[in-house]
């Protein structure tokens, strides 16, 4: 069980981690500690947590409580990490111990950017996406070099609730990003064009939306418990002569494999260009 964990920026990514640990009992409530920007948002996110866990508004003077626990999310938006730098600079963090966890959710921020404004603590970069507000996402993690086995273990149990986790080197975590971050806005973007189709060809919207949804789903889960190749499954489904080459040949006109290369290539660009 962890000890107390503090949340600087308690947003829906922040909150998806942190329910299940309190829905198993990982941690008791009133050991959570959380930050949010405004005050406005205090009560809008307490009415999402149980009343025990406090959260309180970063020019609170009680917020400094967070940086007092062991374990610590950092989830804010990385542009927003230079004004955390000015108030920690303000503000010196009471620490738990001699070198707490901190764990940093932000986008394209480098271990060695993050050591700038946290040279006490052991760090990790995680990279969640958003399936994991059901439980089903996919997590990057890249270790620093301070990490011990201990909090290495912390970090785990915060993410294999929600996502299967993956260590890889950090020079991975910008693709990764690309990739499994990203990805559901691309396919989010298909599956709402694959629904305008079916609308286009005489289908209702509702069910539309519904067929297209369980398409991908469906697929998806055929593609990982077979194991295939998706080449292998596109000549599973396209026969001779029939609709669905047809269909690819139209996509492949209008360059729907390179448009999707080059979204992957240019988020992780653009992930880098934020370090």
């Amino acid at each position: 069980m962890l000890s107390s964990l503090g949340v600087i920026g308690l947003g829906r990514m922040a909150q998806a981690i942190l329910s299940p640990l309190l829905e198993r009992g990982e941690i008791e409530p009133e050991q959570v500690f959380g930050v949010v920007g405004r005050k406005t948002s205090v009560q809008v996110v307490k009415k999402q947590l149980p009343p025990e866990v406090r959260v309180f508004s970063s020019d609170d003077p009680d917020s400094a409580t967070v940086w007092e626990a062991p374990v610590q999310l950092l989830a804010i938006k990385p542009q927003q990490l230079k004004a955390l730098d000015r108030t920690l600079n303000k503000n010196k963090p009471v620490l738990s111990t001699s070198r707490p966890l901190l764990i940093s959710l932000l986008a394209g921020v480098t271990l060695q950017r993050l050591k700038q404004s946290f040279p006490k603590h052991s760090l990790v970069r995680a990279v969640p996406n958003t399936p994991a507000l059901v439980g089903a996402g996919i997590t990057g993690l890249s270790l620093g070099e301070e990490i011990t086995t201990d909090q290495q273990l912390s970090v785990e149990k915060l993410f294999n609730p929600i996502s299967e986790v993956l260590d890889l080197p950090e020079d991975q975590l910008d693709a990764f990003l690309a990739l499994t971050s990203s990805g559901p806005a691309y396919i989010a973007l298909i599956a709402e064009a694959l629904a305008d189709g079916a609308v286009a060809a005489g289908l209702p919207r509702v069910l539309a939306n519904y067929l297209a949804h369980r398409t991908l789903y469906g697929t998806s889960l055929l593609l990982k418990e077979k194991e295939l190749h998706p080449g292998q499954l596109k000549d599973m489904v396209a026969s001779p002569g029939g609709t669905t080459i047809t269909a690819l040949r139209h996509l492949e006109k209008g360059g729907l494999r390179s448009a999707l290369i080059e979204a992957v290539v240019a988020a992780a660009e653009r992930s880098r260009e934020l370090a």
